[in-house]
């Protein structure tokens, strides 16, 4: 079995204060879970964090972007 491995890695993005980013990344696998973390604090779906999965594709939102979320 083929190792899992990250097609298209994270890219860092900018975003003013207040708005919301979309975090994607490609994996080589379809429908494999997707952990996001923050450091070391895992991120859970809330109002501030939604999470997609396309296939091999894995999005994470941000909404309401603040210094912190850096």
């Amino acid at each position: 079995e083929m190792p899992l491995i990250f097609k298209q890695e994270l890219q860092n993005e900018e975003v003013r204060e207040g708005k919301e980013v979309k975090l994607t990344c490609e994996l080589s696998k379809p429908g494999t879970p997707v952990k996001w973390m923050k450091g070391d604090a895992v991120l859970h779906a809330s109002e501030k964090y939604e999470f997609k999965q396309h296939g091999t594709v894995a999005e994470l939102i941000i909404r309401d972007v603040k210094p912190v979320d850096a």
